[in-house]
């Protein structure tokens, strides 16, 4: 990928995973408002078959991928449905791709980020899988792209690992962001910031009475019903640890979470000399979503700044882990490598999924949690493969599909 493109008047070719999801369709509005500088090559998603036809009737990529095998596609001419399992990794290879934004959850998205890094494309992602369960594996392609390019030029933009991989996340943007201009060695601590989803001020009694509907209510951010639920458990903000270690190589002793309960401080770094950096924004994805599409440009963007005036207070407070002990079971298991983070986060997947059906009560989540790594995520092997990363996922999920689960 050239890093003078835009200067050269060339737009850059796009690749979409999960392009009708949250992140997905806040992405095609940044796209679309940037239409000059971007054109969409591929779209690809997993059941929503009206929505990706309305996608592609703007967006006119050259091929689409509907993982429903059995949907029909009604797609305007001259536009290609791509099918078959390797159809995302085939994607994101085009020669006409330059960026590949991941939006889609689920270890799916491990082999085509790989491919695409591989290939040499850079890979945007608020995909997690990839880093809590393949971190081990990502980070290797994005290290190994970013010397390549460090070798030629070590001012080249894209010679770092960060500029390969990508996050879409508002807090890990908000510590790329911070890091820009500074040194590794210059970095003492990484500060999470959590909203602390809407049991902040819950009892543990209200806790564990909480109903799908009360854990939905997310108090500051519009998400789907997956991050909404991790948010409220704060499990995300366990796996975002998990991240953090990999996107930024720190230990995990360096790597802080507060409660923020008006998610205006997005993340900060602490520095040696005592300094701390902080990124601020209003609750909008489409900020850390552009950024890494234009890095390391700036562009004007919809999103409105924030107000500190009208904030008026910036609150702060360690999280409770007696009443969320997910947090506490996500950094273990991140402690333990990457087989144990693996089987983490296939269980959160089940955990949910179970708790949003009603068939498994708001504390059965980090009980399930816990137990799928006690499970399966204890041993030697704790860099698998994709096979290997791939098999546990399916085992995890279906060990705790159904019944009771006890820690």
């Amino acid at each position: 990928m050239s890093s003078r493109s835009f200067a050269e008047g060339r737009r850059l070719g796009v690749a979409l995973l999960g392009s009708t999801g949250s992140i997905g369709r806040q992405t095609v509005e940044v796209l679309g408002a940037h239409a000059g500088r971007f054109a969409v090559r591929a779209l690809a998603t997993g059941r929503q078959g009206a929505e990706l036809e309305r996608q592609a009737r703007r967006l006119r990529p050259a091929v689409v991928a509907l993982a429903d095998d059995a949907a029909g596609l009604d797609l305007p001419v001259g536009i290609e449905r791509w099918r078959g399992e390797d159809a995302l990794e085939r994607m994101v290879v085009r020669d006409d791709v330059d960026i590949v934004v991941v939006g889609t959850g689920g270890v799916v998205s491990l082999r085509p980020v790989l491919a695409a890094l591989r290939a040499g494309k850079v890979v945007a992602t608020a995909n997690k899988e990839t880093l809590v369960a393949g971190g081990h594996l990502v980070m290797a392609e994005a290290t190994a792209r970013a010397a390549e390019r460090a070798a030629a030029d070590a001012r080249d933009p894209l010679a770092t690992p960060l500029a390969w991989l990508r996050p879409i996340d508002s807090e890990h943007s908000a510590i790329w962001q911070c890091l820009a201009g500074e040194s590794p060695a210059a970095v003492a601590r990484l500060v999470l910031t959590a909203s602390g989803g809407p049991f902040r001020d819950a009892t543990a009694e209200q806790i564990a009475a909480a109903t799908p509907e009360q854990a939905l209510r997310h108090p500051n951010w519009s998400m789907g019903a997956k991050i909404t639920i991790d948010s409220a458990t704060l499990a995300n903000k366990g796996l975002e640890v998990i991240e953090a270690r990999w996107l930024y190589d720190v230990a995990y002793d360096a790597i802080d979470v507060v409660i923020h309960p008006q998610s205006v401080v997005h993340s900060a770094v602490l520095f040696v000399d005592g300094s701390l950096k902080a990124q601020l924004g209003t609750p909008d994805m489409r900020l850390p979503i552009q950024y890494a599409l234009t890095h390391p440009e700036r562009l004007p963007s919809p999103t409105v700044p924030p107000d500190l005036v009208a904030a008026a207070r910036l609150d702060f407070r360690a999280p409770d882990e007696a009443r969320f002990p997910a947090l506490r079971i996500a950094r273990e298991a991140g402690r333990v490598g990457s087989r144990a983070s693996a089987a983490l986060i296939a269980a959160d997947e089940v955990a949910v999924a179970r708790f949003l059906a009603g068939t498994l009560d708001f504390p059965g989540i980090p009980r399930l949690l816990e137990a799928a790594v006690r499970r399966f995520g204890e041993g030697p092997d704790q860099t698998p493969d994709v096979a290997g990363l791939v098999a546990l996922d399916r085992t995890v999920r279906e060990a705790f599909a159904a019944g009771p689960v006890t820690a």
